[in-house]
């Protein structure tokens, strides 16, 4: 056989696997448990699913810098880690799964007769001016905003490359006329765009078709449906949530709206999201990319072709549901890997139908990795504190001007060490605040609160010259390192962030 022949029949015995595994799914899986206050629990083999390979999709995380990790099955957990300095009951921004929130809201109203998807975009904008306007963004219609082919010019790339339009709308004074303004790149419906824009006037449209506030509206017609108690939202400058980013949830929250979506809109006998809407989803036909695998619904990333849809944000903040498996699983974390490896490892992992004898060995190693992801990997440091220690205690540094906006820096290495900053209040200004972020010198993480929300810091001597310091936000995924090199009476500063960029600046010693 050739390997042109060797790969269709490979694909072919895949489907038939699938197929029948679908079968046999419908026909033995259990009654789906629905989450309370809690999810019910059981083992994986209890599930059909393989405790060794979850190990190792929790090794994965691990690799990749997760955060967290829950995985479900038919409505129970199965697996769950959090890794250090992360913590199961944590919030954490979700990114642009927003969108899919976003998306349902949109659906909820129209299956309340409030919104009307087909109608025209600007015309729920009573009274409001827009720049550029032309017939084609007369013809705008919501739906087209939900698939993001407005044909709106923005410039915001799926890769690491700086979302050029999404960074200028943060900046501006109003958000959604800032979207309302932009030029037509090409007509409405012609073409794919990824456009966080499109979804902030997605939040103000639902504001104005339900006459609430689009986060009061999901408050009371989504979240609280599903037992969603613990969350936030952010905020433009004018009060609308944030439609394409800003949604912080728990990460079994987050698993919940997968198993809303999961029973096509419905939650334990209550049609919360209306079927039809929900199940867009799974028939959606918006090519995102050249080859038309991947296609887009209401804020879901979906590849028929292995039965897995997603919710997807910057760096992997990611809710996954695979109907033919009963399988729902959420994650968050700190960096972009591709989405093939997951559906990879929960495809390996759900084996059954029904359940698989215990394996005590295999839940020994998940359990292990579990315990390993949450336990803080201390730093490689030196032994004993170097003299240079003693000298720059207390010193403060007048540090040049640099994109961090630090100002001064003292370091505190008596009781409690600590970093303490001046730093500047804004790009735009001149007034300062003092942040005093305590450093964890025993090789786990300290944490404290600063103007960045619950902070976790790791730090210690790398050299005889050389003070590094860890710093996470757990909760807004942001990970730093400084570097703080001291010679004489001068320090050279190197802060590199989680992509791996770095600025360099020095200070002297005042």
């Amino acid at each position: 056989m050739n390997p042109s022949m060797q790969s269709v029949f490979r694909r072919a015995c895949g489907a038939l696997f699938i197929c029948a595994f679908a079968t046999c799914a419908f026909a033995q899986a259990p009654a789906p448990a629905w989450p309370a206050a809690e999810w019910e629990r059981a083992t994986p083999e209890e599930m059909g699913m393989d405790s060794a390979a979850l190990a190792t999709f929790v090794e994965f995380g691990a690799n990749t810098r997760m955060d967290s990790l829950v995985v479900t099955r038919w409505g129970r957990i199965v697996a769950e880690a959090y890794y250090a300095p992360f913590q199961r009951g944590m919030k954490h921004r979700i990114n642009s799964s927003t969108k899919a929130v976003m998306g349902a809201l949109a659906g909820i109203a129209a299956g309340q007769g409030r919104l009307d998807v087909n109608a025209p975009a600007l015309g729920f904008f009573k009274g409001a001016t827009a720049a550029n306007e032309d017939d084609r963004k007369r013809a705008i219609t919501v739906q087209q905003l939900l698939n993001m082919t407005s044909g709106i010019s923005w410039v915001e790339p799926l890769s690491d490359e700086v979302p050029e339009t999404m960074i200028a709308m943060g900046r501006s004074a109003n958000w959604v006329q800032f979207v309302l303004d932009r030029p037509m790149a090409q007509a409405p419906g012609a073409k794919f765009n990824y456009n966080s824009g499109d979804w902030q006037l997605v939040s103000a449209i639902v504001s104005l078709a339900s006459g609430m506030p689009s986060r009061d509206f999901a408050a009371k017609h989504l979240l609280a449906p599903l037992g969603i108690v613990d969350w936030r939202w952010r905020l433009d400058p004018q009060g609308v949530a944030t439609g394409g980013f800003g949604l912080y949830l728990r990460t079994q929250d987050m698993a919940r709206f997968g198993y809303l979506y999961l029973h096509h809109g419905q939650w334990n006998g209550t049609q919360v999201v209306p079927r039809a809407w929900a199940d867009k989803v799974f028939q959606a036909s918006v090519p995102m990319f050249a080859t038309g695998a991947w296609k887009y619904a209401d804020g879901w990333w979906t590849l028929p072709s292995r039965g897995a849809y997603f919710t997807v944000g910057f760096d992997r903040q990611l809710i996954v549901v695979m109907p033919e498996t009963g399988v729902v699983a959420a994650m968050t974390g700190r960096s972009n890997y591709p989405l093939d490896n997951v559906i990879d490892h929960l495809a390996r992992a759900a084996r059954s139908a029904s359940p698989l004898p215990a394996d005590a060995q295999g839940q020994a190693a998940l359990d292990a990795k579990i315990r390993e992801a949450a336990t803080p990997k201390p730093m490689a440091t030196l032994p004993a504190a170097p003299p240079i220690a003693r000298e720059v205690a207390g010193r403060t540094y007048a540090l040049e001007r640099n994109p961090w906006g630090m100002k001064e820096m003292t370091l505190r290495m008596d009781g409690a060490p600590a970093m303490e900053l001046v730093v500047y209040t804004s790009r735009t200004s001149n007034a300062t605040m003092k942040v005093t972020l305590p450093l964890g010198m025993d090789g786990k993480f300290t944490m404290s609160e600063t103007p960045e929300g619950l902070t976790a810091i790791q730090a210690g001597w790398t050299d005889a010259s050389t003070l590094s310091a860890v710093l996470r936000v757990p909760e807004e995924g942001i990970s730093r390192t400084y570097e703080l090199r001291f010679d004489g009476a001068r320090v050279a500063v190197t802060v590199t962030n989680s992509t791996g960029a770095k600025t360099s600046f020095s200070g002297e010693a005042r």
